[in-house]
């Protein structure tokens, strides 16, 4: 409304003599205003419309021609004159801003309206410079209503009459004040014996739904909404009643309540607002059902409406205290001689903390001290006096509930009793007596030291306080107020100021939310999500995601919205090729046979899949690519079309309930088609028909006939959302969005890479709010924001630079509790916000991403994987039509090249990259799964070097070999290293021979372990003609490993063999025994410099120049043994050298052979070193922090939440190297 408009309908009466002068802008009088005689917070300025007044706007100006004005106030209102009720802006800002000088005028406009007939205005600050000045207006309107009241006793009864028929939508509202937490507001009941009932539960708004007579759980639907509602203020209740939901309005927080399209109410066995024993007390006004005022009929006596009720509403007359700091405290005289009919203190407080003390007084002539306090939301009273045994008694429980609660303090007739709400409480007792002290202190004592007399060993009481009495007599808290009884400090009198922080509850995902009287916690644990308001997802939203930090395939909780609505879901990740697959399961992915039950013509089957609905189309939308397989095998069953055209099965797939589809694996959609015979190609690619719901077969009861079908698992790859990046490369270029919307709530995460030292990678303006995320430095990010409260800046500073080039991660969190930055794996910076400030983040201009609206101070480099509130916003759409930015961003192998483990090496790709595990003896994602074989006596496996050789050697007429071929056969420098398992001795266990007759053998003597783990086994490498004696570790000592040097080479190598050597004639009779045995056990992770055979045979037969005899089966006996009572141990050697390694030719030389002997003893030592740092690395476990599992060989079986169980060898799976 304009001004003057509402200036004209507003009734003002001041109830003070100062009324003309404190008007606004009263420069005819030349009248200064009003100004108290005190300036201090206990001040206020009254005004009373003369009636009930819907209240808009206020508006104040400071004292005429003064240096008097107020700087900040509380306005409060009431209907009676007492039981004030403070204006909460945003229900958690309570101060208004005031003036800065004496003429201006500050209005504030009302967001919610206030109905009250008095308003008073407290002043909190001043012109330091000045007093306490004011001048004040307030706009509104007449404010008219039928009011109602109820004792307990009377009811209204309003009957439907005729029936009438089904209405699309129904609505109920009222409005209520009462004193009690309990009672029915609103019956409501159908010819159906469906019922509706409205009641309030302990201060909350309950509504019932109930469909007929039966009291198991399933016929009731039960609803809360609201607190504190028996504050005798009024609330408004509203029920809106559609086809197949209720919207359940409580003053201003509506909740989407789903029911049965079947549930109605509202037939002739009529709406009631009393009932079923639990009558309600207090006032209804506008009571309204489907626009008829029910309040309005009663009036006019209509015959419908029945009731004993009264047109008014009668207030009680209380006067409560609100305790609202720990200054607080109340000073009231007492008793100082014990009467004949002993003495009482009585109150009734309500508060959200478990301690804080309620009274404490000296007693008289006696020498002692009494406290009553609570203490874990128990009641306590402790006497102590003077050389006795101090007195405990407690009782009650949960007190901190934010209800009233009554307390009684008795000490008559020979007994000391403590009663706790009445008769529904606990009571405690005792035969010590007293009196009460003099002095009553209530909530605390004074902090300035003025009153020696009040110890208070708790905490200071914060709540609310209401009919104190002493002796049974009512404490006059007015005469309190007025500074005519007692005294006080920090208190706020004829009101209750406590608030229900957990209402609305701003813990997000099933958090439950607990409270004191300054804050509130949400308790996070089981929902999946974390943060002071259970906010973020603690999961990854994709398989991608976890595998590059570095998982391996299992069982994890996939979040895909991230801090959205869809809860997390306990899905596959398939990590083993180069694509991660996600593959969500149902309920039946064999091959069924068709079964026709009898009486009919066609087989139907539905899949039921682990996720759930949401999270399914999530993952399919998200995706690169989704297939799914479907195949039919048939004989005398057609498939596609009868005679007539009719189709004889088909298919429902898609999101929601799915829609019919005709065409089958293989085919396009909508080709009529199935291609899955033909082309061996069975899957279903097209998202959008994706997943399969239900498969229906017809033409399968013909006789003979025989059918069946498979729709496998559902499989997914390629997050759209990882990869999705943008490249800026001018300081002024920037993309932009929608306004992003994160009132309450707002997280922000992304990856950046640049070169630059600062740059704005975010920002949203608002009119006064704003949000911000900057690299500030080449080491620091700053996260700042405005919610209404000033600005608040969050920073994380790192010990390494970020303008590295490498990728970054960034994510900032702002709730209404704390604002939060972290950086990559750096701890989390936080902030607090006010207790009562500002809550909500106003913006209303675009997103700019990478720059600013200003194009100051813009981002160069790259930035990835940006999401708000869980939504990633399609970068490389937008830089598609944005100049100065381009679409994706490559070069990530500077970051994620230390995955490829084992030799793997990491392939850049356009928006990802790959690990390459070609020279590597591994295998899977990122070259770290074994390769294995378990090796029978027979087993053979033979690696041909060069075999090109033998044709060259036939046709030369010279014994040399051609010059290339030799540099290509001679080794500079040997690796060999693999890991074995056996029970075998002695065992050869690797062969390389050469065509000069060389070789190098790797075998185990005959000898077992040593007793003593301590002292080292002695097993035998044999090196042609001479013999070594190696030491290899068992756990703890040391290990021994060698460097061989020499200047003759190990020339023109020709093959490698595991397992058994067939031609073994030139061999020593040691060494022959040991080749014509084989080796019978496990091999794994095999490697001779870049060769790895077994890995070749494996995986690679047909391309490989490998050759393999008798029985070779690939398994995982290369890891360690789940069983620690195992027979064979598995063992990992290695020979590792920077020289070369020398194969001396035959000769019976003792010089050549001493030389040998001579440098194979001076480099024991030194190698010994380089074997134990491997042996470490080898045996480190690393814990993964994700809920994974790890199956052995199927995606189907439990898991761990670590990726290895030990910190070292145990003592029958020892690690050796070689």
């Amino acid at each position: 409304m304009p001004r003057l408009q509402l200036v004209l309908c507003a009734v003002l009466k001041l109830q003070i003599k100062l009324f003309d002068c404190s008007k606004l802008n009263n420069w005819k009088e030349r009248t200064g205003g009003w100004s108290p005689l005190s300036s201090d917070r206990y001040q206020w300025l009254e005004v009373d419309l003369g009636g009930r007044t819907q209240i808009t706007a206020v508006a104040t100006q400071g004292r005429y021609g003064s240096s008097d004005w107020v700087t900040a106030y509380l306005m409060m209102f009431s209907d009676t004159g007492h039981n004030w009720k403070q204006y909460r802006q945003e229900d958690s800002i309570g101060a208004f801003p005031g003036n800065s000088n004496a003429d201006s005028v500050v209005q504030h406009k009302l967001q919610h309206p206030v109905i009250a007939r008095y308003v008073r205005l407290i002043p909190l600050d001043w012109n330091p410079s000045g007093r306490i000045g004011l001048r004040l207006e307030t706009y509104g309107c007449p404010y008219n209503s039928d009011v109602l009241s109820f004792d307990g006793h009377s009811s209204l009864l309003y009957r439907l009459s005729p029936r009438p028929r089904q209405m699309a939508r129904e609505s109920i509202s009222l409005k209520f004040k009462t004193m009690r937490n309990s009672g029915i507001l609103l019956y409501a009941s159908g010819g159906n014996e469906h019922s509706l009932t409205l009641e309030l539960e302990k201060g909350k708004l309950l509504l019932v739904l109930q469909k007929g007579r039966s009291l198991s759980p399933d016929s009731r639907h039960l609803v809360y909404l609201g607190s504190l509602l028996d504050d005798q203020h009024w609330h408004h209740v509203a029920v809106e009643h559609h086809s197949n939901h209720l919207n359940l309005t409580v003053d201003k927080t509506t909740m989407w309540v789903q029911i049965s399209s079947k549930f109605t109410v509202g037939a002739d066995q009529g709406l009631g607002s009393a009932g079923l024993n639990r009558n309600f007390h207090g006032c209804l006004e506008n009571l309204v059902y489907n626009g008829l005022n029910l309040v309005d009929l009663a009036k006019q006596e209509d015959q419908r409406v029945t009731g004993n009720v009264t047109f008014s509403c009668a207030e009680p007359f209380f006067v409560a205290l609100t305790f609202t700091s720990p200054q607080s405290f109340l000073w009231l005289p007492g008793v100082t001689e014990l009467s004949s009919m002993g003495t009482s203190v009585g109150l009734q407080f309500r508060t959200w903390n478990k301690e804080g003390l309620l009274l404490t007084f000296e007693l008289p002539n006696q020498g002692g001290t009494v406290w009553l306090y609570l203490s874990k939301a128990r009641l306590h009273l402790k006497i102590y006096k003077s050389g006795r045994a101090p007195l405990e008694l407690n009782t009650g429980r949960s007190l901190n509930d934010g209800q009233w609660h009554s307390v009684e303090l008795t000490s008559r007739r020979g007994r000391l009793t403590v009663a706790v709400d009445e008769d529904e409480g606990d009571t405690a007792h005792s035969s010590q007596l007293f009196a009460a002290g003099k002095e009553l202190f209530f909530g605390g004592c004074p902090t300035d030291g003025s009153n020696q007399e009040c110890m208070n060993p708790v905490k200071a009481f914060q709540g609310c306080m209401r009919l104190l009495t002493v002796d049974n007599q009512q404490v006059d808290l007015i005469m309190v107020q007025q500074r005519l009884l007692g005294n006080y400090s920090h208190l706020q009198i004829d009101m209750c100021g406590i608030i229900d922080r957990c209402s609305p509850s701003h813990c997000e995902h099933g958090g439950s939310c607990s409270q004191s009287w300054s804050t509130f916690h949400c308790n996070c644990s089981s929902t999946g999500y974390g943060g002071a308001t259970c906010h973020s997802s603690i999961y990854e939203q994709s398989c991608e995601a976890y595998k590059h930090k570095g998982n391996t395939s299992g069982y994890y909780y996939i979040d895909v919205d991230g801090s959205g609505p869809i809860r997390p879901q306990l899905i596959y990740c398939n990590m083993t090729e180069d694509k991660t697959w996600i593959v969500i399961r149902h309920n039946n992915s064999e091959l069924t046979r068709v079964q026709l039950l009898p009486g009919k013509n066609q087989h139907s089957a539905h899949f039921v899949y682990t996720a759930e609905e949401e999270q399914l189309t999530a993952i399919i939308s998200g995706s690169e690519h989704c297939e799914q397989e479907l195949t039919y095998h048939c004989r005398k069953s057609r498939l596609l079309y009868a005679a007539d055209g009719s189709p004889l099965s088909w298919w429902v797939g898609g999101p929601g309930v799915g829609q019919v589809q005709t065409y089958w694996g293989g085919a396009p959609p909508g080709s009529l088609q199935c291609a899955c015979g033909l082309q061996e190609n069975c899957l279903l690619t097209h998202k959008d028909t994706l997943p399969v719901r239900s498969v229906v077969l017809g033409d399968v009861h013909r006789p003979g006939s025989e059918s069946a079908y498979r729709v496998g698992p559902l499989r997914c790859h390629g997050d759209k959302n990882v990869w999705n990046a943008a490249f800026f490369d001018k300081e002024t270029s920037y993309l932009h969005f929608p306004t992003f919307h994160g009132e309450l709530s707002a997280d922000i995460s992304f990856f950046f890479k640049t070169t630059s030292s600062s740059g704005v990678f975010l920002e949203n303006l608002g009119i006064k709010d704003f949000i911000r995320i900057e690299l500030s430095s080449s080491t620091e990010v700053l996260f700042s924001f405005d919610v209404g409260n000033g600005p608040l800046d969050v920073s994380v500073t790192a010990d390494f630079p970020l303008n590295d080039n490498r990728w970054h991660y960034i994510r900032a969190e702002r709730n209404v509790k704390e604002a939060s930055l972290r950086l990559d794996e750096l701890p989390a910076a936080t902030q607090e916000a006010p207790a009562d400030g500002h809550i909500h983040l106003q913006l209303n201009s675009q997103l700019f991403i990478g720059g600013t609206a200003s194009r100051q101070k813009g981002f160069r480099g790259c930035i990835r994987s940006l999401q708000l509130n869980g939504v990633t916003l399609d970068l490389e759409e937008r830089a598609k039509i944005t100049p100065g930015v381009q679409a994706g961003c490559p070069g990530h192998c500077s970051s994620y090249g230390s995955l490829c483990q084992n030799q793997g090496r990491c392939v850049e790709r356009s928006n990802s990259f790959s690990c390459d595990c070609g020279s590597s003896a591994y295998t899977g994602a990122f070259c770290d799964r074994e390769v294995s074989a378990s090796f029978k006596s027979g087993t053979s496996v033979s690696y041909i070097f060069k075999e090109q050789v033998f044709s060259e050697l036939n046709r030369s007429s010279s014994s040399a070999l051609p010059s290339s071929i030799y540099s290509d056969m001679t080794l500079r420098a040997e690796n060999v290293s693999l890991s074995f398992r056996t029970s075998q001795s002695p065992a050869l266990l690797l062969y390389i021979g050469s065509y000069h007759q060389e070789y190098l053998a790797l075998l185990l003597n005959r000898h077992g372990e040593c007793s003593d783990p301590l002292i080292c086994n002695k097993d035998f490498l044999f090196f042609n003609y001479f013999v070594l004696y190696l030491s290899i570790c068992i756990h703890p000592c040391s290990i021994k490993d060698f460097n061989l040097t020499s200047d003759v080479e190990f020339n023109a190598i020709r093959l490698l063999v595991l397992g058994r050597v067939h031609n073994s004639r030139d061999f020593d009779p040691e060494l022959a025994r040991a080749a014509s045995l084989g080796f019978t056990g496990c091999l794994s992770a095999v490697v001779f410099n870049s060769v790895s055979p077994l890995k070749a045979a494996l995986l690679h037969p047909d391309t490989s120049p490998v050759t393999v005899t008798g029985p070779l089966v690939q398994s995982i006996c290369g890891s360690p043994s789940p069983n620690p009572h195992a027979v064979e141990t598995t063992h990992h050697l290695s020979v590792g050298t920077g020289q070369p390694l020398v194969n001396n030719i035959r000769s019976d030389s003792a010089l050549i052979g001493g030389v040998i002997a001579l440098v194979i003893f001076v480099t024991v030592s030194a190698l010994a070193i380089m074997a134990r740092i491997l042996y470490r690395r080898k045996g480190t476990c690393q814990n993964q922090e994700v809920k994974t599992v790890k199956p052995a060989d199927s995606p189907e079986l439990p898991f761990s939440s670590q990726t290895c169980s030990h910190n070292g060898p145990s003592e029958n799976q020892k690690e050796f190297y070689i």
